[in-house]
């Protein structure tokens, strides 16, 4: 495969941008790569997945570079030649400066998946119910008759509306 710049040397430095659906590859030699500003001296994966100053963002905030994972071993150097993190712990040890990455990158930092809008539905019923259910022992306990009356009659409601959406879906 040759460069696509010089059209001359053999290409050794190969990159692929995807921006939605388009994937754009380039194959650089080293001496187009060098002029691009894609060596080895300033290329950092880890910048480059995650913006520029990424891997030094995550540097400062976990206290230099001489920080270690102390499950697998994996240094701040190791994030930054891969972009990746080496086991479950490094979430862990490099909690600090992830963060912020993962902020900037997504919605939030808790990964709260996808469910069906009418398993949803299910589910937020279904802790309604236990919430209540909780209040109204309580409620029962402290011989707060009123109170318990009320939630009494929030729960049947919900119950109700349970029993319809279960035949629903």
């Amino acid at each position: 495969m040759m460069c696509c710049v010089c059209k001359e040397k053999p290409a050794t430095v190969h990159l692929t941008d995807i921006k939605g659906d388009k994937v754009q590859k380039v194959d650089l030699c080293e001496e187009c790569a060098k002029t691009k500003g894609v060596n080895d001296s300033t290329f950092q994966l880890a910048d480059m997945l995650l913006g520029l100053g990424a891997s030094h963002e995550i540097e400062q905030s976990a206290g230099g570079a001489d920080v270690k994972c102390p499950a697998c071993g994996f240094t701040q150097v190791d994030f930054k030649k891969s972009g990746r993190l080496g086991c479950p712990e490094c979430y862990v040890t490099f909690a600090e400066g992830l963060e912020s990455l993962l902020k900037s990158m997504h919605k939030g930092t808790k990964h709260t998946g996808k469910v069906p809008n009418h398993l949803r539905q299910k589910r937020d019923l279904s802790e309604q119910l236990n919430a209540l259910n909780k209040k109204l022992a309580k409620a029962i306990a402290t011989e707060n008759f009123e109170q318990a009356a009320l939630l009494r009659d929030e729960i049947k409601q919900l119950n109700t509306k349970q029993a319809g959406t279960s035949v629903v879906a």
